[in-house]
């Protein structure tokens, strides 16, 4: 597959989730996207504020993820978390599905959680976590289809805390599920060049990564 810097880079969401991340990390996390261009920093609803003001104007969007990382909180919590993400500064939220009531088939349930999150910020694109390695193919093409009729705008593999990261199986069927109608996010795992080409091959449009500035130093041979 040929791609330039300049394009992996723009598909690159520079990720910072860890509980320790200090005020600093975050600081160089958000000067390393705009060195190398990545498409938006992805960190935890504490640190939007730095980011915002570290990102003004830079072109590099704010993603803050919600519910994270189990999903498994009143859907009015995370609403709540959603939209003063967005009120510190956030573009986009990535949203953690929940997969207990997903599992038993509490179908409503899921959807609405989606739904009022989606309706609590709509000026923000809204991603859903699936965490795959805890579904079984048929939850997986479940939740895709859950996520769309709620009105969200990717779908995403993983939190990157889960059992597993992303896979180029899940990536691919979610990509099936939802056509061209909705972005996927592939996260959890993902080092190097390589295996953001073989996500990106699979149907990803957007990659989660940690190790971005790496990612891009193996494109093209830079």
């Amino acid at each position: 597959m040929k791609i330039t810097v300049e394009q992996l880079a723009k598909m690159i969401d520079h990720t910072e989730l860890k509980p320790n991340a200090t005020e600093e990390r975050i600081r160089n996390l958000c000067s390393e996207a705009i060195e190398h261009g990545f498409g938006a920093v992805c960190v935890n609803g504490c640190n939007v504020q730095t980011a915002a003001k570290m990102l003004d104007g830079s072109g590099v969007a704010v993603c803050s993820v919600v519910g994270f990382p189990l999903g498994a909180m009143a859907t009015s919590a995370k609403a709540y978390e959603a939209r003063t993400a967005v009120e510190d500064g956030a573009a986009e939220i990535d949203m953690v599905l929940n997969v207990g009531a997903l599992k038993s088939r509490n179908l409503d349930h899921v959807r609405n959680d989606i739904a009022a999150v989606v309706a609590a910020v709509p000026s923000a694109i809204v991603k859903v976590i699936l965490e795959t390695g805890y579904l079984e193919e048929d939850e997986i093409v479940l939740a895709c289809r859950l996520a769309e009729e709620a009105g969200a705008h990717f779908v995403k593999t993983s939190t990157g805390f889960g059992p597993r990261g992303a896979t180029v199986e899940d990536v691919r069927l979610m990509r099936k599920t939802v056509g061209d109608r909705l972005g996927v996010k592939a996260a959890g795992g993902i080092r190097t060049f390589e295996d953001a080409v073989a996500m990106i091959e699979a149907g990803a449009t957007r990659i989660g990564a940690s190790r971005g500035v790496d990612i891009l130093q193996g494109c093209c041979g830079t």
